[in-house]
């Protein structure tokens, strides 16, 4: 499934009035269904019950109105309050706002002090609440009204179904200007929006349903939408089929260069994510003075000590020793836990640009590239990037909060630029391609905010590398990553820490090879 962006939408919208003659007011009877059904998806039923429908001045509003026509037709004994000027609505909107008008529906005007507290009331004891307020051209602050309302509904209101997006969810970035409404449910109507997978906008979603609202589905399949969506059936169609003959050679021989002093735990959790995922082969590169610790560590993992410049770090003496291992491996990942001296950084831009099969940066190896960006596009390798969001906003030299104002644009560019596959964690992790496409996960949980986990991330995507491809296994990386995270929470909630991922890795593979 698609992800949209609002100028997306918009496109949509027009193709399907100008090549399918499709109006707006077709369009809002079907918004206005689905999302009487998303309340009532809620509700159980709503025959009977008392529902407070919400409606704004734009095309959301007028969603809402005919949203409050389907509901009454079910027994729902239905008030609108009306927010913003009704004479901006546009002429489907206003269509829909009479008709509400003439089958007796109570529709108030929140004008005077006396209605607001009305309507303080009518939230305290509706059964439901639908929200029409503002919808997908949110951008900026909210007026004073706007803003007034949404709190008041967050306030006193239960069992609040947001239609398309949240109101004051900027439906792009996920961002905030104010207040926000907090969905029990989404209803996004022809693709969900951006905006949706990050927070804040995230959080106040609540669960999405998306509903076509006959939009022709040849527009909501346009390969100019680059967004996607990876569920199961996406995920299971790039899993590998392995042959009857395999051996450990063909499997994946992955070279990891990580650990230092005080940083093992990172260079095992990555290397065994390595194997779990589906390697034949991983060996641990590490300096001489942490290589026994970490041979003690791991048993199915080999270890190869380098030289160091001190006890545990590394400089520039690793680079010819780490050069000469490379003709017997397939992938390279390097960073988890190696440390962030200045020679050591060093070791890692000349050592990756020495690298001609698949290389995956991590962590520390990121880090590396700070305020060495220019040098990412000398790499010749197929290059994946496994950031989260400090070290994105760090490469990119801005704030993390800046960052989040656009997540996807930056990624986009970012994938671009580098000509590198970014595998970028966050909330909503994605998947960002040089060729502008972006894939969202449909898996992880918050649970999975613990130290380790984006070294359990960075092995797993290595080590699907060579059974899959570079892009396909970022793609499973990311996705099997979030669904063992997902098992590993069923039972640890929020006491899970990174190895419960790595030990639920081989059973979301199964899950997922078995379509469960």
């Amino acid at each position: 499934m698609k992800i949209a962006l609002t100028e997306e939408i918009r496109h949509i919208d027009k193709m399907a009035a100008d090549i399918y003659g499709i109006d707006t007011l077709l369009l809002m009877e079907n918004a206005g269904r689905a999302a009487a059904d998303a309340l009532t998806g809620v509700l159980g039923e709503v025959a009977g019950r008392n529902v407070c429908v919400l409606a704004g001045s734009g095309n959301n509003g007028g969603d809402a109105y005919a949203a409050a026509r389907h509901l009454l037709s079910r027994g729902a004994k239905v008030a609108i309050y009306s927010v913003g000027n009704a004479e901006h609505l546009k002429p489907a909107a206003k269509n829909n706002l009479e008709i509400c008008k003439k089958l007796g529906i109570p529709v108030r005007a929140l004008e005077q002090e006396r209605d607001w507290e009305k309507l303080r009331i009518y939230l305290r004891l509706a059964d439901g609440v639908l929200d029409g307020i503002l919808g997908t051209g949110v951008k900026g602050p909210l007026r004073e009204t706007e803003d007034r309302l949404i709190r008041m509904v967050n306030e006193e209101a239960r069992h609040v179904v947001s239609i398309d997006v949240p109101s004051g969810v900027d439906a792009d970035t996920g961002m905030t200007h104010g207040a926000a409404i907090l969905a029990e449910t989404t209803a996004s109507f022809g693709l969900p929006k951006t905006g949706l997978f990050f927070c804040p906008g995230a959080a106040c979603a609540g669960k999405i349903v998306v509903d076509s609202i006959s939009l022709p589905q040849a527009l909501l399949e346009d390969k100019g939408i680059l967004q996607e969506y990876l569920d199961d059936a996406a995920a299971q169609a790039l899993l590998p089929s392995r042959p009857a003959d395999a051996y450990k050679g063909i499997c994946g021989c992955v070279l990891v260069v990580a650990g230092s002093r005080g940083m093992t735990g990172a260079a095992e959790m990555a290397a065994n994510a390595v194997l779990r995922s589906g390697a034949g082969i991983a060996t641990v590169a590490t300096a001489d003075g942490v290589a026994d610790i970490l041979a003690t560590k791991l048993t199915e993992v080999m270890t190869k000590p380098l030289p160091e410049i001190q006890r545990g770090v590394l400089g520039e003496t690793a680079t010819e020793a780490l050069a000469a291992l490379l003709p017997k491996y397939d992938t390279v990942l390097i960073g988890p836990g190696l440390g962030r001296a200045p020679e050591t950084g060093a070791m890692v831009r000349r050592f990756a640009a020495r690298v001609k099969v698949p290389l995956i940066l991590d962590a520390d190896a990121l880090y590396a590239f700070c305020g060495h960006t220019e040098e990412l596009q000398g790499i010749g390798a197929p290059l994946i990037m496994t950031p989260h969001l400090g070290e994105m906003a760090e490469l990119l030299g801005i704030k993390a909060a800046q960052l989040r104002e656009n997540l996807v644009a930056h990624a986009r560019k970012a994938a671009t630029d580098w000509k590198a596959i970014l595998v970028l964690k966050s909330e909503c992790t994605i998947v960002a391609f040089p060729d502008g496409r972006v894939f969202f996960t449909s898996k992880g949980n918050s649970s999975m905010a613990t130290a380790g986990a984006g070294d359990v991330l960075a092995g797993a995507v290595a080590g699907m590398v060579k059974e899959a491809g570079p892009e396909a296994a970022a793609l499973l990386g990311m996705f099997l990553h979030g669904y063992a995270g997902d098992l590993a929470a069923e039972e640890k909630v929020e006491g899970l820490i990174a190895s419960d991922i790595l030990d639920k890795l081989p059973e979301a593979r199964r899950r997922l090879k078995n379509g469960e």
